[in-house]
């Protein structure tokens, strides 16, 4: 079994062909295509974590839409103050399909 740990998004993934996963906001339209940055590959008992190595790998994913995560409320209170103040979050995310690693 193929797959990489990449980096994308701040985050690191474990990524294989066929995946699908949820990074934040990158630039592009449905339907393009992105390379993310390799940090390891196991390639079955083979594992490449060399820099040198890695920089021949890519790893390309489709982007399949824009979509926004789970709202967040953020609530800031002082007591016998009457200082109250409340906030909505709401992180603008991509989801992606991997399509190759080579």
């Amino acid at each position: 079994m193929v797959y990489a740990i990449v980096k994308a998004g701040g985050r690191q993934e474990k990524v294989s062909v066929g995946d699908v996963v949820v990074v934040d906001r990158l630039k592009g339209a449905e339907g393009d295509s992105v390379e993310l940055e390799p940090l390891l590959l196991v390639d079955g008992e083979k594992v490449t974590s060399a820099a040198a190595d890695l920089k021949k790998v890519t790893v390309t994913a489709e982007i399949v839409r824009d979509e926004k995560g789970p709202k967040i409320t953020i609530l800031k209170f002082k007591n016998k103050t009457g200082y109250r103040k409340r906030q909505g979050h709401r992180q603008q995310l991509t989801r992606l399909k991997v399509t190759g690693i080579k």
